[in-house]
C-alpha cells in the first residue's frame, strides 16, 4: 500500500466525523500478523488517558500535524512533557515499556504511524492511571 495524500486526507475526515475525534488504518497485512502497525488520524480534543503498555515499547512518528507526549511517575505526577511537530525536530519517538504516558493533539488533521510488538491487547484498567 502506498500512503497517499488521498488516504491522509480520507483518514483525517473520518476522524473529524467520530466521535471519539480519532480514527486508526490498520496496516498488517493479514489479522494474524502479530504485530500493531497503524496509522492513527486525531483532532484537538480527542482523549487519551494515561495509560501504559506492560508487554511492549511503543514507536510513533509524526507524518503531519503535532502532539504533545507526556509522561507520568505512578503517581500520576507529570515528569517529562514533549511536543513533536511533523517536518521538524523531534517528529518521533520511541516509549520504553510500561512507561505511564498520554498523548495530546495539538493540530487539526494530525495524523501519526505507530507500531507496538504483539498482537492488538486491550488495556486493562491497571493500565490506566486515574488521578
Amino acid at each position: 500500500m502506498i500512503l497517499t495524500t488521498e488516504i491522509l486526507d480520507e483518514l483525517s475526515q473520518k476522524a473529524k466525523a467520530c466521535e471519539r475525534l480519532r480514527m486508526n488504518l490498520d496496516l498488517r497485512t493479514t489479522p494474524d500478523d502479530q504485530s500493531q502497525r497503524m496509522l492513527n488520524a486525531m483532532e484537538p480534543g480527542t482523549v487519551l488517558p494515561i495509560h501504559r503498555h506492560t508487554t511492549t515499547s511503543e514507536t510513533i512518528v509524526l507524518l503531519r500535524g503535532s502532539i504533545r507526549e507526556s509522561f507520568y511517575d505512578d503517581k500520576g505526577n507529570l515528569t517529562e512533557s514533549v511536543v513533536l511537530k511533523a517536518g521538524t525536530e523531534p517528529s518521533a519517538m520511541s516509549i520504553p515499556k510500561g512507561a505511564w504516558h498520554s498523548l495530546e493533539c495539538l493540530e487539526p488533521g494530525t495524523i501519526l504511524f505507530e507500531a507496538k510488538d504483539g498482537a492488538y491487547d486491550q488495556l486493562l484498567d491497571k493500565d490506566i492511571l486515574r488521578i
